[in-house]
């Protein structure tokens, strides 16, 4: 399992959520997704933890909490639903001309 962090500064680091959450248990890995073509950070990032209870832990002191001048949400992460391709989808349409 693992935890989202939403509404981050887009200036944090892995360090500084490593920093945050091992004062609720270890911490595994995080993961701050960045923007393909920018290069820039997204404003979330993924924790995962050694454990449920230290998961549990975590989002319970942080959910809410203002960090770096934001008020961050924290919740346990859902599993990727599967997209449709980015081609323009759905090869039921029909052609318009």
């Amino acid at each position: 399992m693992s935890i989202f962090v939403g509404n981050l500064s887009y200036e944090i680091s892995q360090e500084d959520l490593n920093d945050v959450f091992a004062e609720y248990g270890k911490v595994q890995r995080v993961h701050i997704p960045v923007d393909k073509e920018t290069g820039r950070k997204r404003g979330f990032a993924f924790v995962e933890m050694e454990s449920k209870a230290q998961e549990t832990a975590a989002i319970e002191a942080l959910d809410g909490a203002d960090w770096m001048g934001r008020s961050i949400k924290v919740n346990q992460a859902r599993d990727r639903e599967e997209r449709a391709p980015f081609n323009g989808g759905g090869g039921d349409r029909k052609k318009r001309y």
